[in-house]
């Protein structure tokens, strides 16, 4: 049976409160980055490194790029190095659209013509300083191939690397917050989707990467007044960064969920890590989001336990 309390307001941080709380997010974000293993880019170089070498070599120098188009194409890693042969990479998103194709293996070996087309969409940007001997219509040097494998691998290393750990990094504070809730007496439920407010996990129960509204959210807490906090895991790498995940995502969507929900029912929320300026941070609060900081849980957890009846 739900519970009728008097509502805790959500916390509100002052200008010094964020600015102390942003400046030791950048702190830590130093220490860890500093401190990253180089092994990471090493492991992902060697294997685009070896990727790259075949695939300049089984293509005699790239001239047979179109006639092995879905051989290549269906390899993930060659994939990948074939992207990076435009300058800049093309991704595979802005692939599909710009060669009308579909890029899934099965599809590119039953439409030859199709991964011929993506052939012919990278060669478009093919990046002349790299790759001169195409170009110029004559055979590669050994100094020119071995400098074009080099710089290839480590633009796709850097990338890859860069992408796997905004990855993990969230991930990691995804977990830290559901750690910290099952600590105090949370239970994790399966994820749903969530309309309205009878599809919404019960009291001290919370779900993962689930629709709330019309929006996706990375938690959905059932608060003990019986109110939603939708909480949204932001980790930034740059003040640039942060105003594209702070105050474009996470600010858009509580927004949102104000606007479907109410403030009666939903307390949108952001835990942040990294590198944020603290005049985007006092917009995101302006515009209605609870921020918390991966550095202090401990400041959620107080706010969670003031709804307890």
């Amino acid at each position: 049976m739900e519970i009728s309390v008097p509502q805790v307001p959500p916390p509100r941080w002052s200008e010094d409160q964020f600015t102390e709380d942003a400046a030791e997010a950048v702190r830590l974000f130093r220490e860890v980055r500093m401190h990253e293993p180089l092994e990471q880019y090493l492991e992902q170089f060697e294997t685009y490194q070896n990727a790259v070498e075949n695939l300049i070599e089984g293509t005699v120098g790239l001239t047979l790029l179109r006639d092995q188009a879905v051989d290549l194409l269906t390899q993930p890693d060659v994939l990948t190095s074939v992207r990076y042969l435009a300058s800049p990479a093309i991704s595979e998103d802005d692939l599909k659209v710009l060669a009308e194709a579909k890029l899934t293996p099965t599809r590119l070996r039953e439409d030859e013509e199709m991964a011929k087309r993506v052939i012919d969409t990278v060669l478009l940007g093919l990046d002349r300083n790299r790759f001169p001997w195409v170009s110029e219509d004559r055979e590669a040097t050994d100094a020119e191939r071995e400098a074009a494998v080099i710089a290839t691998a480590a633009l796709i290393a850097t990338q890859k690397v860069q992408t796997l750990r905004r990855n993990d990094a969230k991930d990691e504070q995804e977990d830290a917050v559901a750690a910290t809730l099952k600590q105090h007496g949370f239970t994790q439920v399966p994820t749903r989707s969530v309309s309205n407010v009878s599809h919404l996990p019960n009291l001290g129960e919370f779900c993962r990467e689930a629709l709330f509204g019309s929006r996706k959210a990375d938690l959905i807490v059932r608060l003990w007044d019986g109110r939603a906090m939708p909480v949204e895991c932001k980790v930034s790498n740059s003040s640039t960064n942060s105003v594209k995940r702070l105050n474009n995502d996470a600010a858009v969507k509580a927004k949102t969920w104000i606007q479907e929900f109410g403030t009666a029912t939903a307390v949108p929320a952001a835990m942040l890590s990294g590198v944020f300026k603290v005049h985007n941070l006092e917009s995101a609060q302006a515009d209605g989001l609870t921020l918390f900081w991966a550095h202090n849980l401990v400041a959620m957890t107080d706010f969670i336990e003031a709804t307890r009846p």
